[in-house]
């Protein structure tokens, strides 16, 4: 079993905004491969399924964590501990100010990045779980970053970012069967984002 989870912040204030974009990804793998009803456990909303690869079906933990952002970690090594799951099987989709919006990038281990949730899965499952960084763009000042992550979505951001989620869904089998750097190319082959916002200068790597 893969644990796949989706970091955000519960609730219809939160539903819309940048932080919440791991949860709009799980929420879009559920309906793109029909995984079955959603239900609260392990601190979270978890739904079951399976997903085929090449090398056969993948059976898939979705979750996305009601402990609020800066808890997530909690609620992940619970399941990872009920599951036996070891790190490098949980992918761990979040939003990235550091990659330009649309932009995408896999990653296993390293630090949080002043990701609050990713901080928190550090915390709790050490640093060597795979993170999905999909990127939202910096709003070019540290002190305007908690508002630009707080602040849902623009009317102008919804195509990149149905491109976006729609192509971590379809493409995730690559994912599933380990292979990191094809999932992340064919994401971004699917829903091809420039490097750079005209607002700033990301660290695209």
């Amino acid at each position: 079993m893969i644990i796949l989870a989706g970091l955000g912040n519960p609730g219809p204030k939160y539903q819309n905004n940048r932080h919440n974009i791991g949860f709009m990804a799980v929420d879009e793998i559920a309906r793109h491969w029909r995984f079955g009803t959603a239900r609260a456990k392990f601190q979270s909303v978890v739904a079951d399924g399976e997903v085929d690869t090449a090398d056969g079906p993948v059976k898939v933990l979705l979750m996305k964590p009601q402990t609020y952002m800066n808890e997530s970690g909690r609620a992940v090594s619970e399941a990872a501990r009920f599951y036996k799951i070891p790190p490098e099987d949980i992918i761990v989709f979040h939003d990235e100010i550091d990659l330009a919006p649309g932009r995408f990038r896999m990653k296993t281990g390293g630090g949080a990045a002043g990701q609050n949730g990713v901080r928190s899965l550090i915390s709790q499952l050490g640093p060597d779980f795979r993170r999905a960084r999909m990127g939202i763009g910096h709003p070019g000042e540290a002190r305007l970053v908690h508002g630009h992550v707080l602040s849902d979505f623009h009317k102008a951001d919804q195509p990149w970012l149905e491109a976006l989620l729609d192509a971590v869904a379809t493409a995730l089998p690559f994912a599933l069967a380990g292979d990191d750097e094809r999932y992340q190319g064919e994401v971004l082959r699917l829903a091809p984002a420039p490097k750079f916002s005209p607002r700033q200068v990301a660290r695209d790597d």
